[in-house]
């Protein structure tokens, strides 16, 4: 391409066409507004009919065994770390780079992180820093298939069965993600998700578990679903007494953590809408991205994040999709002057991904329960804490990704505008080395 001033300099802007509904998500039709009707109309917000059958539509899906409906992506993270044995004085590992709810709910179960490195190249959790990192305190590894990028589950379970470890897959960006044509969440002992509006399967508030291990789905429902445990066959570690004794006492069924983490009824009946098209819809969105960063080939400073087309690995439906940044090959330019200058050519970007977990204060210094000492190390054995230089690739890799747009229809002659805002500033990079970031 031609030299051409760039629009953050007065230049014209790469992109002029209107996108009309490109970005528009969730989906929303007639057919989602009557589902949500009916269960308002006949009062049945707080019941769990409808939600049975979200559950039902999701483990077919997955061919899982079971699953079950949350309140949130964070609860069913949560109910998952206890349904694991994740309690006083455990350790999970996790990735840093991640949103909060991955690992946090640790804390709540008396158990604590430890944090281990990301791959450079798919953002997601490191096999290679994990194994050293075990102890005879950890209980799970947390993998995060972050912003889409399916991580490298099969060394992830080589070390988790040498070590006797659960997995907890956390599946909120990889809805719909294949690992080598397995789904995600269902490679794991247990795959949790977030459903929330801004997710790819957006629903509303809301979260699913799924597993093929009955007892971590008997656990998980005795953890935070008030009246469920009622009508439940108890085969695993929590037996039946343990619930509830009739004869004794009134409140049948009352929850183990004393939580109610049910999903709502409004989210299960939009739920079962979307999840009925996503499948199409996400193969839209694949095309769509794919098409993205194939135009994209070749430019300096701009490396796409997504696995080879021939890996058998997919990014479902490119939740937060992102991408990675070379500064070397654009002269050292600082990732936030380039994202402002994309902005500037009209596709708005921000640089960065989420701020990494071990350096926040939260994390090292916090006495959350009134132990009389941080959090992080209240019932531990040693002083785990990590600060800033004890991850070094995590903590470069805000500086290294920007976000990218999130196209929800294959129009390659909307898409062509924003790939070219990209390489219009990559290869004009050189105008911007007095821009301040």
């Amino acid at each position: 391409m031609s030299a051409a001033q760039l629009a953050l300099l007065g230049g014209p802007k790469a992109v002029t066409k209107d996108p009309g509904d490109m970005f528009t998500w969730p989906i929303i039709t007639q057919e989602d507004e009557d589902a949500v009707l009916e269960v308002l109309r006949r009062g049945a917000m707080s019941g769990t009919d409808v939600t049975h059958k979200f559950e039902e539509d999701f483990r077919v899906w997955h061919d899982a065994k079971y699953a079950l409906g949350l309140s949130s992506g964070t609860a069913a993270i949560q109910s998952a770390m206890w349904a694991c044995g994740v309690g006083l004085g455990s350790e999970i590992i996790a990735p840093s780079l991640t949103y909060w709810a991955s690992a946090l709910q640790a804390f709540s179960l008396q158990a604590t992180i430890v944090f281990a490195e990301v791959d450079p190249t798919t953002l997601c959790l490191d096999p290679n820093d994990i194994e050293h990192r075990i102890t005879e305190r950890t209980k799970a590894i947390v993998p995060v298939h972050y912003c889409g990028y399916p991580a490298e589950m099969d060394a992830i379970m080589e070390i988790a069965r040498k070590h006797n470890l659960k997995v907890i897959e956390d599946v909120s960006h990889a809805h719909g993600a294949l690992y080598k044509g397995r789904l995600c969440g269902t490679i794991g002992d247990v795959g949790a998700f977030s459903v929330m509006s801004g997710k790819s399967l957006a629903v509303g508030e809301g979260g699913m578990l799924i597993t093929d291990d009955r007892n971590i789905w008997e656990r998980a429902m005795a953890w935070g679903h008030y009246e469920r445990t009622r009508g439940t066959v108890w085969t695993g570690d929590l037996k039946e007494q343990y619930i509830t004794d009739p004869e004794l006492t009134p409140f049948v069924g009352l929850p183990w953590g004393g939580y109610k983490y049910r999903m709502h009824q409004l989210s299960s009946a939009c739920g079962r809408v979307q999840l009925k098209h996503y499948k199409a819809r996400m193969e839209e969105i694949q095309k769509a991205m794919n098409y993205f960063w194939d135009q994209l080939q070749g430019v300096p400073g701009v490396k796409e994040h997504r696995p080879a087309k021939d890996s058998g690995s997919t990014m479902g439906g490119w939740y937060a999709s992102h991408g990675l940044y070379e500064p070397d090959e654009l002269g050292g330019l600082d990732v936030r002057v380039f994202c402002k200058a994309v902005t500037a050519e009209g596709c708005g970007i921000s640089p960065g991904a989420n701020a990494p977990l071990h350096v926040h204060p939260l994390l090292n210094d916090a006495d959350i329960y009134g132990h009389g000492k941080p959090t992080r190390i209240a019932n531990s054995d040693r002083d785990l804490r990590q600060r800033e230089g004890s991850l070094p690739v995590t903590e470069k890799m805000p500086s290294r990704c920007y976000g990218i747009p999130w196209f929800k229809h294959y129009r390659p002659e909307i898409i062509d505008e924003y790939a070219q805002a990209f390489k219009k500033v990559a290869e004009n990079a050189d105008q911007l080395k007095d821009v301040e970031p």
